[in-house]
């Protein structure tokens, strides 16, 4: 399952993501984690030290690198150079799968042990002073948008995405990429209002949204955000000794982790494993396929000099199985 953590800054997002992906561990999942944030803070919320986390590789410094390994043999694009962020597959096109060993993987990722197993995790990599001024964000999480739009993965294999604070993660086609969005909110008014921005952009596109309430204190905390998100509530955390004890740099280890927060972070993976029933291959290559067209009539074919449109291959789905069947070349 493709999942993404949104919410406002200062929400408890990367708190949240990171303890997820350590309970997906625990239950013997097979998990890829990506830090997309304009922040990089989840590898140190997952237990790096910052020698350990400033050493992560920037995915976007190997756009080269993923751009020809994706590629392939399609025919329809004739160049790695021509390819960007929305570029989707077809024929003769690598797929990424989550357990497998390939080139993307040992240039981006990096193996991260927790308590209960090792997880895999990437980061697009922080804003550097030659990028002040002449990059925005979003040319940083192309590498990721491009990964995703060429993984297949299985119901226990996931891929965890800590996206960009508030209503950015809506700037590019990224946010149709995933099974489900977990939306973490406060029970205050302004913790809700990021939820009402997601909520209005969502629709349009049938995005499977559920609202994590963070930092509940009280009954009256939850009744607040039942009544202002209604039924995407999924579940409420109250505030945590184990995280407060991971943020002074001295963690416990995660089975101490309080009784009730396990069992929220529970529904989460329950809410996960049920949107697997409900996926659209269908709907998910058309959507990607939708946002290459407009990213190659505003940008892509004057930047690149080719018309892009004609990367689409009209025949091709993307699905669990394509790399099985030979829809595309198996990697």
């Amino acid at each position: 399952m493709k999942i993404a953590f949104v919410g406002k800054g200062g929400s408890g997002k990367t708190t949240l993501s990171s303890l997820f992906i350590r309970h997906l561990a625990a239950n013997e999942a097979h998990v890829v984690a990506v830090d997309a944030d304009i922040n990089q803070h989840l590898g140190a919320a997952l237990g790096l030290d910052e020698t350990e986390a400033a050493a992560l590789p920037a995915m976007g410094a190997q756009l080269p690198l993923i751009k020809d390994y994706l590629r392939g043999s399609n025919p329809r694009i004739a160049s790695a150079a021509t390819m960007i962020k929305t570029t989707p597959p077809g024929e003769g096109s690598r797929l990424l799968r989550v357990r497998e060993e390939n080139p993307v993987y040992d240039a981006c990722a990096r193996t991260v042990r927790l308590d209960d197993g090792d997880i895999r995790l990437m980061a697009t990599g922080p804003f550097t002073e030659s990028d002040l001024g002449v990059a925005c964000y979003h040319s940083k999480v192309g590498a990721v948008e491009l990964c995703l739009n060429h993984l297949v993965d299985g119901p226990d294999e996931y891929v965890v995405v800590d996206m960009t604070a508030g209503s950015d993660s809506f700037a590019s086609g990224m946010f149709t990429r995933f099974d489900l969005t977990f939306l973490v909110a406060e029970p205050t008014r302004k913790g809700v209002s990021v939820y009402r921005q997601y909520k209005e952009y969502a629709r349009d596109f049938g995005i499977a949204l559920k609202v994590v309430g963070n930092k509940v204190q009280s009954a009256d905390d939850l009744d607040f955000l039942r009544d202002e998100v209604g039924d995407d509530l999924l579940v409420g955390i109250g505030q945590s000794d184990w995280v407060r004890t991971m943020e002074k740099g001295r963690p416990a280890p995660f089975d101490l982790l309080e009784a009730d927060n396990r069992m929220a972070l529970q529904a989460l993976q329950n809410a996960a494993e049920d949107s697997y029933e409900l996926r659209d291959w269908e709907r998910y290559t058309r959507q990607m396929v939708h946002f290459h067209l407009k990213n190659a009539e505003s940008w892509g074919n004057e930047k690149t000099g080719a018309d892009l449109a004609a990367q689409v291959d009209p025949a091709f789905v993307l699905h669990e199985h394509c790399a099985e069947t030979g829809a595309a070349q198996p990697v």
